[in-house]
């Protein structure tokens, strides 16, 4: 376990939307990728005629291929592309690198809401995605009041985003 940022600041909540929002660009590369390897694989016939999926495999391709590029990020160094230029880093209370049981707990809480996609058959496909949104919502109001910022997947991994001086 390397030192970090053992005195460095919690970062606040804007810095960490804003790294985010450019882990999402490079989320939807790696999805693409993704499903390029998908039709190869299936031979252009990943989805059937009503535009439903025929791998029941790829859902959990496509998590892992997501999950594998943060993971290996707050792994190697502590820090996605998108935190780089915002100089956040994820470390432990004590400015350690996080180990991997606590990174595989950290993605698998903050993925969770996307559980909630499994209300669409019920409730449509715009009411799911709302939903997703209201549990990101809550999961990132404690960082809010909490002293050292941290949001509920963090709370649950022992692990905080730290900013230097």
């Amino acid at each position: 376990m390397s030192r970090t940022f053992p005195t460095a600041p919690p970062c606040p909540l804007w810095r960490r939307l804003t790294a985010l929002v450019y882990d999402l660009l490079i989320v939807l590369a790696i999805m693409m990728v993704a499903n390029m390897l998908g039709l190869l694989v299936t031979g252009g016939r990943l989805l059937d005629e009503q535009q439903h999926l025929r791998a029941w495999w790829f859902p959990l391709f496509e998590a892992a291929c997501v999950g594998g590029y943060f993971v290996a990020s707050w792994r190697r160094g502590g820090q996605t592309i998108g935190m780089r230029p915002w100089r956040i880093r994820l470390t432990t209370a004590t400015g350690d690198t996080p180990s991997w049981p606590q990174l595989l707990v950290r993605l698998g809480v903050a993925a969770a809401p996307w559980l909630l996609l499994g209300l669409t058959q019920w409730v449509g496909l715009r009411l799911a995605l709302w939903a997703v949104l209201v549990a990101w919502i809550v999961w990132y109001i404690p960082a809010l009041i909490d002293p050292r910022r941290r949001a509920v997947h963090d709370i649950v991994a022992g692990t905080e985003i730290r900013s230097p001086p």
